[in-house]
């Protein structure tokens, strides 16, 4: 699950929101994460989109999204995996709405 993900990397100390793609907030540098137990490393495609985060706590992966958008930057798939490795798969229509279950 320590997969690097593709894109500018970028560091936060939190999220907001309850939809997805979360948006990662209070940037930090990279040398504020050192002697830090929590964070998020952001990575962002050449749009400025969230392409996918690591939530890291002390030093270790706990959480992974990836997300995928079509060609007009609408959210279309977020796949998430956590700690135990269990991915869940979401998909979503052009009005943002998760498709099935």
């Amino acid at each position: 699950m320590s997969e690097a993900l593709a894109g500018e990397r970028r560091y936060f100390l939190t999220y907001s929101g309850v939809k997805l793609p979360f948006k990662l907030s209070s940037p930090l540098e990279p040398s504020q994460v050192e002697n830090r137990n929590t964070y998020f490393v952001g990575y962002y495609d050449g749009e400025g989109r969230l392409t996918g985060f690591h939530k890291m706590v002390y030093g270790e992966v706990e959480l992974t999204h990836r997300y995928t958008y079509d060609e007009t930057g609408t959210l279309r798939r977020a796949e998430v995996s956590d700690i135990d490795e269990e991915v869940t798969l979401l998909e979503f229509d052009q009005d943002g709405r998760t498709i099935g279950g």
